[in-house]
């Protein structure tokens, strides 16, 4: 466990390419030693492929290649045949992974240049579980490409560049969420806005059937967010809105929510809002070193907990077959207006002070 947690967090007191060259130095010191002191080289070696295997594609850079594959060189030259094929097949890897690994940052699209598309899709005529299933694979999909470092790293630099896919998880969540609110306000009769707006309480339904919290929550921001929330809207859809709020009620830092989540089992896609707030709390509220000069890894113990618990959904993936006619239909949740804009309509429909336009709805 101590293992796991330091290669785990080791990213926030020691770069990548300086925790190689000591684990290279403790190999060389011992691997020539007795053969007591050769089971220390040995279990170097093993780390050392471990952290080589959970290098990032821009970790895996030149230098480090060249480094790898002249310690391949020095093991078949000596005869340890096994230990260099093992640490040749890990580089070969690695460097045919970074050549096929597409661009994150290639296909998003930021909340700074929101525009309407098109009119909304024809998504309501699909059933809510089947929408939720399909929300679903596309979180998933962009959940698993999520490194671990990248959380623990995102808490200490907020760098979009050090975490491109967890920065791509959350643009996501955005999107999604804006997405949701467009698709309800962007209606003139009343009528309209109200059909599609309990379609979505009755996709968040089916999506904590299936443990996803993360576009659970991206629509519940949407139905709750202010330009919605202040129009008037028949008391069931109030109701049904309150029951699901109950989730993530902030009180008790998120009782309900860590309660639910703790009692989840995979596959399951956690909010990962909640994650990087309780990091950033623990990365701001401790020490990096003890007042000796030595790691504070009591911190980095509490970080390994949090990280471990994501480990654990990311080793279990969803069984959905994809449908790309109802995929087609978000349109890649690219079609959303800013917040402004949902402002003014929402203005529009109830406008401010004394003159308030009651909606009417049918029956």
């Amino acid at each position: 466990m101590y293992q796991e947690a330091f290669l785990t967090t080791y990213r926030t007191f020691i770069s990548p390419h300086d925790l190689i060259d000591k684990l290279l130095y403790r190999f060389h010191k011992f691997h020539h030693a007795s053969e007591k002191k050769k089971k220390v080289a040995r279990n170097t070696f093993s780390l050392l492929i471990r952290v080589i295997d959970e290098l990032s594609q821009k970790e895996m850079n030149q230098a480090t290649t060249e480094k790898m594959m002249s310690l391949v060189f020095e093991l078949l030259c000596q005869g340890d045949l096994i230990l260099a094929k093992v640490l040749r097949k890990k580089v070969i890897e690695k460097c045919e992974s970074k050549k096929t690994a597409p661009d994150p940052f290639s296909s998003m699209t930021f909340t700074s240049s929101i525009t309407l598309k098109s009119s909304p899709s024809d998504f309501l005529f699909y059933k809510s579980h089947d929408i939720a299933e399909q929300m679903t694979l596309l979180d998933a999909e962009l959940f698993q490409k999520i490194e671990i470092h990248e959380v623990s790293l995102w808490a200490r630099e907020q760098s979009e560049e050090l975490s491109p896919n967890l920065t791509e998880f959350t643009e996501h969540f955005n999107k999604m969420s804006y997405w949701c609110r467009t698709q309800i306000l962007t209606h003139d009769e009343a009528k309209d806005r109200e059909k599609y707006f309990f379609k979505f309480i009755k996709i968040m339904k089916h999506l904590r059937k299936l443990n996803n919290f993360n576009s659970y929550l991206a629509i519940l921001s949407a139905v709750d967010s202010a330009p919605i929330r202040r129009l008037e809207w028949p008391r069931q859809n109030l109701e049904a809105l309150k029951e699901f709020c109950q989730l993530i009620d902030s009180s008790g830092s998120f009782r309900a929510y860590r309660q639910a989540l703790a009692e989840t089992e995979p596959p399951c896609i956690p909010y990962i809002g909640l994650i990087l707030q309780d990091l950033t709390f623990i990365n701001i509220g401790n020490q990096d070193l003890l007042p000796d000069g030595s790691i504070n890894f009591a911190k980095r113990w509490q970080q390994f907990n949090i990280l471990d618990n994501m480990r654990r959904f990311k080793k279990c993936n969803y069984q959905i077959k994809r449908n790309e006619k109802l995929i087609n239909c978000f349109n890649d949740f690219d079609d959303y207006l800013s917040e402004e804009s949902l402002w003014q309509i929402s203005e529009k429909i109830k406008p401010r002070g004394g003159n308030k336009k009651r909606l009417e709805f049918d029956s």
